[in-house]
Protein backbone atom coordinates (compact mmCIF):
# COMPACT_ATOMS: atom_id res chain seq x y z
CA UNK A 1 0.00 0.00 0.00
CA UNK A 2 3.02 2.08 0.88
CA UNK A 3 4.40 1.92 -3.04
CA UNK A 4 0.71 3.12 -4.28
CA UNK A 5 0.60 6.07 -1.80
CA UNK A 6 4.47 7.01 -2.90
CA UNK A 7 3.10 6.50 -6.74
CA UNK A 8 -0.26 8.59 -6.32
CA UNK A 9 1.75 11.50 -4.65
CA UNK A 10 4.47 11.54 -7.03
CA UNK A 11 1.97 11.43 -9.88
CA UNK A 12 -0.01 14.75 -8.06
CA UNK A 13 3.15 16.31 -7.13
CA UNK A 14 3.99 16.63 -11.17
CA UNK A 15 0.37 17.40 -12.60
CA UNK A 16 0.07 20.50 -9.95
CA UNK A 17 3.79 21.49 -11.06
CA UNK A 18 3.04 20.91 -14.71
CA UNK A 19 0.06 23.42 -14.26
CA UNK A 20 2.35 25.94 -12.14
CA UNK A 21 -0.36 25.86 -8.64
CA UNK A 22 0.37 26.03 -5.45
CA UNK A 23 -0.86 23.78 -2.57
CA UNK A 24 -3.28 26.61 -1.76
CA UNK A 25 -4.68 27.16 -5.73
CA UNK A 26 -5.04 23.04 -5.44
CA UNK A 27 -6.90 23.30 -2.53
CA UNK A 28 -9.65 25.74 -4.23
CA UNK A 29 -10.09 23.80 -7.21
CA UNK A 30 -10.86 20.34 -5.47
CA UNK A 31 -12.01 21.19 -1.89
CA UNK A 32 -9.41 18.82 -0.61
CA UNK A 33 -7.49 20.63 2.51
CA UNK A 34 -3.78 21.84 1.33
CA UNK A 35 -2.75 19.67 4.50
CA UNK A 36 -4.17 16.61 3.20
CA UNK A 37 -3.00 17.39 -0.46
CA UNK A 38 0.48 17.90 0.59
CA UNK A 39 0.34 14.52 2.98
CA UNK A 40 -0.84 12.76 -0.53
CA UNK A 41 2.19 14.21 -2.00
CA UNK A 42 4.59 13.07 0.21
CA UNK A 43 3.37 9.91 0.26
CA UNK A 44 2.05 9.72 4.20
CA UNK A 45 -1.41 9.79 3.26
CA UNK A 46 -3.88 6.55 1.98
CA UNK A 47 -6.27 9.06 0.17
CA UNK A 48 -9.77 7.57 -0.64
CA UNK A 49 -11.69 7.26 -3.88
CA UNK A 50 -13.64 9.95 -3.15
CA UNK A 51 -10.40 11.98 -2.36
CA UNK A 52 -9.09 10.99 -5.48
CA UNK A 53 -11.90 11.87 -7.95
CA UNK A 54 -12.47 15.35 -5.99
CA UNK A 55 -8.73 15.73 -7.06
CA UNK A 56 -9.16 14.60 -10.52
CA UNK A 57 -12.14 16.05 -11.10
CA UNK A 58 -10.59 19.56 -10.15
CA UNK A 59 -7.27 18.98 -11.89
CA UNK A 60 -9.53 17.92 -14.84
CA UNK A 61 -7.76 14.40 -15.73
CA UNK A 62 -9.18 11.41 -15.29
CA UNK A 63 -9.01 9.30 -12.07
CA UNK A 64 -6.84 6.52 -13.53
CA UNK A 65 -4.24 8.89 -14.44
CA UNK A 66 -3.51 8.46 -10.45
CA UNK A 67 -2.94 4.70 -10.28
CA UNK A 68 -2.02 3.90 -14.63
CA UNK A 69 1.51 2.50 -14.31
CA UNK A 70 4.38 4.71 -15.33
CA UNK A 71 5.67 3.92 -18.47
CA UNK A 72 9.03 3.85 -18.99
CA UNK A 73 10.80 7.11 -18.79
CA UNK A 74 13.46 5.89 -21.54
CA UNK A 75 12.50 4.61 -25.20
CA UNK A 76 14.99 3.43 -26.93
CA UNK A 77 14.25 3.29 -30.92
CA UNK A 78 15.91 1.55 -33.40
CA UNK A 79 15.57 2.27 -36.61
CA UNK A 80 16.25 -1.32 -37.75
CA UNK A 81 12.60 -1.86 -36.52
CA UNK A 82 11.08 1.30 -38.04
CA UNK A 83 8.79 0.34 -41.50
CA UNK A 84 9.08 3.52 -43.09
CA UNK A 85 5.88 5.25 -44.97
CA UNK A 86 7.06 5.27 -48.75
CA UNK A 87 5.74 7.59 -51.39
CA UNK A 88 7.15 8.58 -54.91
CA UNK A 89 8.62 4.55 -55.76
CA UNK A 90 10.57 5.15 -52.61
CA UNK A 91 12.38 8.12 -53.57
CA UNK A 92 10.61 9.71 -50.15
CA UNK A 93 10.51 7.99 -46.75
CA UNK A 94 9.55 8.30 -43.64
CA UNK A 95 10.40 6.99 -40.61
CA UNK A 96 7.93 7.07 -37.68
CA UNK A 97 9.83 7.49 -34.40
CA UNK A 98 7.60 8.71 -32.01
CA UNK A 99 4.14 8.31 -33.00
CA UNK A 100 1.64 11.41 -31.26
CA UNK A 101 0.67 11.77 -27.88
CA UNK A 102 -2.10 13.75 -27.14
CA UNK A 103 -0.48 14.23 -23.51
CA UNK A 104 3.17 15.63 -25.21
CA UNK A 105 1.30 17.47 -28.00
CA UNK A 106 3.73 16.39 -30.92
CA UNK A 107 5.06 13.47 -32.87
CA UNK A 108 8.43 12.90 -34.73
CA UNK A 109 9.67 11.65 -37.87
CA UNK A 110 13.19 10.27 -39.69
CA UNK A 111 12.34 11.71 -43.64
CA UNK A 112 14.52 10.92 -46.32
CA UNK A 113 14.63 12.39 -50.02
CA UNK A 114 16.55 10.85 -52.65
CA UNK A 115 18.38 13.30 -55.41
CA UNK A 116 16.28 14.86 -57.45
CA UNK A 117 12.92 14.21 -55.52
CA UNK A 118 10.53 16.91 -54.49
CA UNK A 119 7.31 16.07 -52.18
CA UNK A 120 4.02 18.18 -51.93
CA UNK A 121 3.39 18.13 -48.72
CA UNK A 122 -0.65 18.70 -47.64
CA UNK A 123 -1.25 21.52 -45.41
CA UNK A 124 -1.41 20.40 -41.52
CA UNK A 125 -4.11 21.25 -38.84
CA UNK A 126 -4.22 24.98 -37.76
CA UNK A 127 -1.84 25.65 -35.36
CA UNK A 128 0.59 22.70 -35.99
CA UNK A 129 4.39 24.19 -35.81
CA UNK A 130 6.53 22.21 -38.32
CA UNK A 131 10.64 21.95 -37.37
CA UNK A 132 12.86 20.39 -39.60
CA UNK A 133 17.07 19.74 -38.51
CA UNK A 134 18.62 18.60 -41.34
CA UNK A 135 21.70 16.18 -40.58
CA UNK A 136 22.84 15.14 -44.03
CA UNK A 137 22.14 16.53 -46.82
CA UNK A 138 20.95 20.20 -48.49
CA UNK A 139 16.90 20.36 -48.49
CA UNK A 140 14.29 22.79 -50.22
CA UNK A 141 11.64 23.83 -48.24
CA UNK A 142 8.45 26.20 -50.05
CA UNK A 143 6.02 27.76 -48.07
CA UNK A 144 3.80 29.80 -49.49
CA UNK A 145 5.64 30.37 -52.56
CA UNK A 146 8.87 31.09 -50.96
CA UNK A 147 12.23 28.89 -51.00
CA UNK A 148 14.47 28.13 -48.26
CA UNK A 149 18.06 26.48 -48.27
CA UNK A 150 18.24 24.36 -45.19
CA UNK A 151 21.93 22.76 -45.07
CA UNK A 152 23.23 20.34 -42.94
CA UNK A 153 23.32 21.13 -39.58
CA UNK A 154 20.15 23.87 -40.50
CA UNK A 155 17.08 23.83 -39.04
CA UNK A 156 13.56 25.44 -40.35
CA UNK A 157 10.67 25.73 -38.05
CA UNK A 158 7.51 27.07 -39.95
CA UNK A 159 3.65 26.83 -39.58
CA UNK A 160 2.25 23.76 -41.16
CA UNK A 161 -1.09 24.49 -42.07
CA UNK A 162 -0.26 25.97 -45.28
CA UNK A 163 1.29 24.42 -48.38
CA UNK A 164 4.56 23.49 -48.28
CA UNK A 165 6.92 21.43 -50.59
CA UNK A 166 10.48 19.63 -50.10
CA UNK A 167 13.31 19.22 -52.47
CA UNK A 168 16.50 17.40 -52.86
CA UNK A 169 18.07 19.40 -55.57
CA UNK A 170 21.52 18.06 -54.89
CA UNK A 171 23.12 14.94 -55.97
CA UNK A 172 23.48 13.33 -52.84
CA UNK A 173 20.38 11.51 -49.79
CA UNK A 174 18.94 14.43 -47.59
CA UNK A 175 18.18 13.06 -44.45
CA UNK A 176 15.94 15.38 -42.02
CA UNK A 177 14.44 14.80 -38.59
CA UNK A 178 11.09 16.13 -38.32
CA UNK A 179 9.15 17.06 -35.60
CA UNK A 180 5.67 18.40 -35.75
CA UNK A 181 3.85 20.14 -32.49
CA UNK A 182 0.11 20.48 -32.45
CA UNK A 183 -0.55 23.58 -29.57
CA UNK A 184 -3.89 23.07 -30.13
CA UNK A 185 -3.99 19.29 -29.55
CA UNK A 186 -6.85 19.17 -32.15
CA UNK A 187 -5.83 15.87 -33.00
Amino acid sequence: MEQINLNIGRKLHRMRQNKGLSLSQLEEMTNVSKSMLGQIERGESNPTVKTLWKIAKGLNVSFSSFIEEDTSTVSVISMEEVNPLIEGEGKFRVYPLFPFDREKSFEAYKIELEPGYEHQAEAHFAGVEEHLIVYNGTLEVEINGDSYTIKQGDAVRFMGDRDHVYSNKTNSIVQAHALLYYSNSQV
